[in-house]
């Protein structure tokens, strides 16, 4: 947890942004699995941590707009959950550390959220549906118009002020990412034939449980790295395979890591498989000698996209005119995502409230082109973001006939050549970046990267007894 005055400065920023009504914060509950006592790993909302801090379930809070009172509503433990759970603090010594001297029972939420039912009541969307039933309830509508009445002006509040990392955010990032590290780490040096996908998803997960997080989101460790967020575990690794490996941390202070490496499995790319990496490496080294604010992040990644473009020319998979093919976004056959997203209390930092409203402003437009449409982050960079870079290769067999077929981009692709790459998998290559005044940086020691490092690391070998 941060300190007090930490909590309470947002707070009075928050307020002075968003100047008149009261703000509405329902914090998460426990979610049953499959039966009421057998819960899933409780997460305390985002937006909740970044004001309040406390990681307890089931509680609420108000901030009125106009007055900067901020009242916690939270029920002192009973002797079953004393019983169960253990001691804990009271009440009001947790709202003491987040800066907070008005607590009342989470019962007394609905008499205030009623008397102050003549103003504007503020709260952000809603992504479990408890909740919405709950503020469905405080307010007297009904769920779908809670879904379609959050607050713009709350959000857009939210965005301008955790889209900029304070030091003491940046410093827990900085410091969690020596654990997504050394999950990487250990997935290379286990990408060897005879093991499982299972195995090293195993491994990489006890990564960061061993150091006191759970996985920021569902790891991806897969030999069918084409398939973009590939969840399942069953394939043995052979030699000659490509093992990408999508992961990140979640550090106690809820903070995430997000990075991804590809490895040859057996320790030693082919030259095919080496030719496409170099190309990802490249534009993954483009974007980090890019990004500085002022720039747009759709500048960003369509320079990335025109690396990757001149690549895949080179290999003779191209063809015509570089920057026209961009234009016309054939390079989206082997990149169909965005160059990244920002990071931070989320993974995808913020979206719940609205991809578009943290993503875009109103200079920078959300594109519909196939690709392009799906860059999470395309507004200008400011010193304080961050943000990650993960560019890809991508040879998907479906995709490549559907647009041979049809024949998109048939300027642009030479579709027959594509022939020897339909069982080549998928590589994508994902750091994470903080803006800096004059540019960037890495955050944390960069993981092995270089295709020569990487193989070295699977070379070690270090987890044979797994």
């Amino acid at each position: 947890m941060f300190t007090a005055e930490t909590y309470v400065a947002r707070r009075a920023k928050l307020c002075e942004k968003v100047g008149q009504g009261l703000m509405l914060f329902i914090g998460n509950i426990d979610i049953a699995c499959n039966y009421k006592d057998n819960t899933y790993h409780f997460r305390q909302d985002s937006t909740f941590l970044y004001l309040f801090g406390l990681k307890v379930a089931g509680i609420a809070a108000t901030l009125d707009a106009e007055t900067g009172e901020a009242i916690l509503y939270m029920d002192e433990l009973t002797m079953d959950d004393i019983i169960w759970m253990g001691n804990q603090p009271s009440v009001s010594d947790q709202a003491a550390t987040v800066g907070v001297t008005k607590v009342m029972p989470v019962s007394k939420l609905a008499g205030v959220v009623e008397a102050n039912k003549g103003r504007e009541i503020h709260y952000v969307p809603t992504y479990h549906g408890v909740t919405t039933i709950r503020i469905a309830e405080l307010l007297g509508k009904t769920t779908k118009e809670v879904e379609n009445g959050a607050s713009v002006k709350l959000i857009k509040a939210l965005v301008s002020m955790r889209e900029i990392k304070e030091q003491c955010e940046i410093e827990e990032l900085r410091k969690h990412m020596a654990v997504g590290r050394e999950m990487h780490m250990a997935a290379m040096t286990m990408a060897h034939a005879g093991r499982t996908e299972a195995e090293i998803m195993a491994m990489v997960g006890r990564m960061s449980q061993r150091y006191g997080g759970p996985v920021s989101f569902p790891i991806i460790c897969t030999v069918h790295g084409e398939t973009l967020h590939n969840h399942g575990y069953p394939n043995t690794l052979k030699n000659g395979q490509l093992l990408l490996v999508d992961a990140g941390s979640e550090s106690p202070m809820c903070y995430a890591t997000d990075h991804t490496r590809t490895s040859p499995v057996g320790g030693k790319f082919t030259a095919q498989q080496r030719e496409i990496y170099q190309i990802v490496l490249d534009a993954n080294n483009a974007v980090a000698a890019t990004c500085e604010p002022g720039i747009t992040y759709k500048e960003v990644h369509l320079m990335a996209c025109r690396v990757i473009a001149s690549g895949l020319k080179e290999l003779g998979l191209m063809k015509g005119d570089v920057d026209e093919a961009v234009m016309e976004g054939a390079h989206a056959l082997f990149m169909p995502h965005g160059i990244g997203h920002m990071l931070g209390l989320d993974v995808h930092d913020m979206e719940s409230y609205n991809e578009v409203l943290v993503g875009y402003d109103d200079e920078i437009q959300k594109s519909t082109q196939f690709g392009l449409a799906s860059l999470r982050l395309g507004k200008r960079l400011k010193e304080g973001f961050v943000v990650t870079d993960e560019p890809g290769i991508y040879f998907i067999p479906a995709l490549i006939d559907k647009w041979k077929s049809e024949g998109i981009c048939k300027d642009f692709i030479n579709f027959d050549a594509l022939d020897a790459y339909r069982t080549f998998g998928g590589i994508r290559l994902e750091d994470d970046l903080l803006i800096t005044r004059h540019g960037c940086e890495n955050l944390g020691e960069r993981i092995p990267i270089e295709p020569e490092e990487v193989e070295t690391e699977v070379n070690k070998n270090r987890f044979n007894n797994f």
